[in-house]
């Protein structure tokens, strides 16, 4: 994962096809609100960040305004002071990221959202294990519902992820084909958990993390 120079950021956005996902990792505050999003869409887009119009989906995700959005898709997710930005073409990207910290409540969690199967493998586990793997599972199933475009409302338990050590994926979707969605880890910062989920052919990943004054 190689960090970025704001002189770079135009040399890679022009990179993005058909074949792949790029992925973006930045430093991010809150009073920020979208402005690092808008101004990254502009750069695939060959627009300044002010031109960028976003509007809200059938069940609120934000998406480009038309025509951008017949080009371009993408999803973020922010979470302590990180962010994350998947940015694809013919694909909807899920993508979703989690701070990494103490989760005693985990299996209560669990046990209201997930379906039964993943809370039986989360309590199989040792608390160390499952603080852990239920972040894994979390993460996972939120880039799920957000590629879906859809939020937590759709249901969590309407899916089924396979529960850490094993490798991560989709095995059951309620009204769809599973074996038609990837679902991938993210290795990014350490002390970050993070998932990217889309429906259709594998497709090459590029992380790249975005330097703080890009």
């Amino acid at each position: 994962m190689r960090t970025v120079l704001g002189h770079d950021i135009a040399e890679i956005t022009s990179r993005l096809d058909r074949t792949c996902v790029h992925v973006w990792l930045l430093d991010y505050q809150r009073t920020q609100h979208r402005r690092p999003l808008l101004s990254l869409l502009g750069s695939y887009l060959g627009l300044p960040s002010e031109q960028v119009v976003l509007r809200e989906g059938e069940h609120g995700r934000p998406e480009l305004a038309s025509p951008w959005n017949r080009l371009l898709q993408f999803n973020w997710s922010h979470s302590g002071g990180k962010a994350v930005i998947a940015v694809a073409r013919d694909i909807v990207p899920g993508i979703d990221i989690e701070r990494i910290r103490p989760r005693p409540r985990a299996i209560a969690l669990a046990e209201r959202f997930f379906h039964p199967d993943e809370c039986s493998d989360l309590s199989a586990l040792d608390a160390a294990q499952r603080e852990y793997a239920f972040l894994r599972v979390w993460t996972g199933k939120e880039a799920v519902v957000k590629a879906l475009g859809r939020g937590v409302a759709f249901g969590l338990d309407r899916l089924r992820l396979s529960v850490p050590p094993r490798e991560p994926g989709l095995l059951w979707l309620d009204g769809d084909d599973a074996s038609q969605w990837q679902l991938q880890q993210l290795e990014l910062d350490t002390g970050y958990v993070a998932s990217l989920a889309w429906r259709g052919p594998p497709l090459l990943v590029n992380i790249w993390t975005l330097a703080a004054d890009a």
